[in-house]
């Protein structure tokens, strides 16, 4: 159980409490946050790490946590409101966050105080709701090693492009006297939202620091330009140097947005809108006997793929719209193996027709567990279906996940009833709550799905998103 409401449980009810105890098999840089209603968006987040109980594959002096999110004037529910409610006009104004850094305003951003000759693993965690975050550091030499909690092999970069919800561990080596002080910078921007100045993108600058009263030295960052080399997961190789897995089944899909008989535009993966069930996805798969096989059972908008134990799945998703869209997988990391042009049932922008198709090119793929799919790709991505449980597959831009852009794999029901049960306190939080414990989606037998809402139809297919999005007020 991971947290996601009626995903994998009822919600914890007000003013009740639950333990969470997890047998800790990897290690690397995570972070915690609220899956319901979004409360991650309002704060209910923070970051985690999981150190090494030995010593790190690499060698490196000091470990310095950088968390970053973006903060808007209003609570989630009236930004979404925004967007959702079909009575107001659709898309809604652009609006603009401010960016925090270690949960301070970023323009209060902390020194970092380097030593001449020593080496420093720097972590970052995106943990905002719809921005993503670049960093650069001019003058230093810088290696990622690690991505979503996976070791990689040393890739040197110039920079890093951090989507929601990813996270990176560079190794910078500092500078071999104490001559300079230097600055890093941390930029918040949104590739689909309007220049505008000051406030798209917001540069953050912090000072690096190697004598109190040494002058700064002032780099130039090539960010903008071609010879620039930011981290991209095509390049990079996971460290536990496993080759491309061989594929037992393939699965399809494309995201984007369309105008439903709700008359809201919601998101979907192959015109599916997910909604959440009436029972929590995991205990159906659980109290089902054979039929929890049956994709069916679980409702016509949680979306579920059953996947049999120990396959493994290529995932190919399409995303034909001029946005971005980061979307993350639970309890897996996959293989990340190519990048192309997606497929569209309208015509490709002419910017964007001479995307090439670029694959793994090392001796092994690397692995995470959020990946940035960039406006008009597709990508593949393999993984193996070795840990039994309810997983959802969601994007992590947090307003597209309220649209409905999620669906959810159901990975070894067979497996998982011999061997799982759902604890007493948490089917004791879904009767607190009014939620059914067993049964399909709306809690029946079979597939009597008396109870569910009807889902809503396609009116109009959106061509390319404008690539607007709901952000917030200034």
């Amino acid at each position: 159980m991971d947290g996601p409401a009626m995903v994998t449980q009822c919600g914890i009810p007000p003013g009740e409490s639950h333990t969470y105890i997890y047998k800790l098999e990897q290690t690397g840089t995570f972070w915690i946050h609220g899956h319901d209603h979004h409360q991650n968006s309002d704060g209910l987040r923070t970051p985690l790490v999981v150190y090494d109980r030995e010593y790190p594959p690499y060698e490196y002096t000091d470990d310095i946590l950088f968390s970053v999110e973006d903060w808007y004037l209003e609570e989630f529910e009236e930004r979404a409101k925004q967007t959702l409610d079909p009575s107001l006009p659709f898309p809604p104004p652009h609006g603009y966050g401010f960016g925090l850094i270690d949960g301070y305003n970023g323009n209060d951003t902390k020194p970092l105080h380097f030593e001449p000759g020593n080496t420093y693993r720097l972590r970052f965690v995106n943990m905002g709701a719809l921005t993503t975050f670049q960093f650069t550091l001019p003058g230093h030499r810088m290696r990622v090693v690690e991505i979503d909690g996976v070791y990689t092999e040393p890739t040197e970069v110039d920079g890093l492009n951090i989507a929601p919800a990813q996270r990176y561990s560079v190794l910078i080596d500092a500078q071999k006297n104490m001559q300079f002080n230097y600055q890093y910078n941390i930029t918040m921007y949104a590739e689909f939202l309007p220049h505008r100045q000051g406030l798209s993108p917001r540069v953050y600058m912090g000072d690096v620091i190697y004598d109190k009263n040494a002058p700064r030295k002032t780099i130039r960052s090539d960010a903008g330009r071609s010879h620039f080399r930011f981290a991209d997961d095509i390049t990079l190789a996971a460290l536990d140097g496993e080759p491309a897995m061989p594929v037992d089944r393939n699965l399809e899909f494309s995201i984007g947005n369309n105008v439903y008989s709700t008359g809201q535009h919601l998101d979907h993966f192959n015109n599916i809108t997910y909604a959440q069930p009436l029972v929590p996805t995991l205990y159906t798969a659980l109290t089902m006997g054979k039929l929890a096989m049956d994709e069916r059972v679980y409702g016509p908008q949680t979306h579920a793929v059953v996947l049999n134990h120990m396959e493994v799945v290529e995932i190919t998703i399409h995303n034909p719209n001029t946005m971005p869209h980061p979307l993350h997988l639970h309890g897996h990391v996959f293989q990340v193996v190519e990048y192309g042009l997606a497929k569209a049932f309208f015509p490709i922008p002419d910017a964007f027709k001479d995307i090439p198709t670029v694959r793994y090119t090392g001796s092994c793929p690397s692995k995470r567990d959020t990946m940035l799919i960039p406006s008009m790709h597709y990508i593949k991505v393999r993984l193996r279906a070795d840990n039994p449980g309810v997983w959802i597959f969601h994007c992590h831009l947090d307003i597209h996940h309220a649209m409905g852009m999620a669906m959810t794999f159901v990975e070894a029901p067979d497996v998982l009833q011999r061997t799982q049960r759902v604890p007493p306190r948490m089917v004791e939080f879904c009767r607190k709550l009014g939620f059914p414990v067993e049964g399909n989606a709306a809690g029946n037998s079979a597939l009597d799905f008396t109870g569910l809402p009807t889902p809503p139809t396609i009116v109009a297919r959106s061509p390319a998103s404008t690539g607007r999005a709901l952000t917030g007020r200034d």
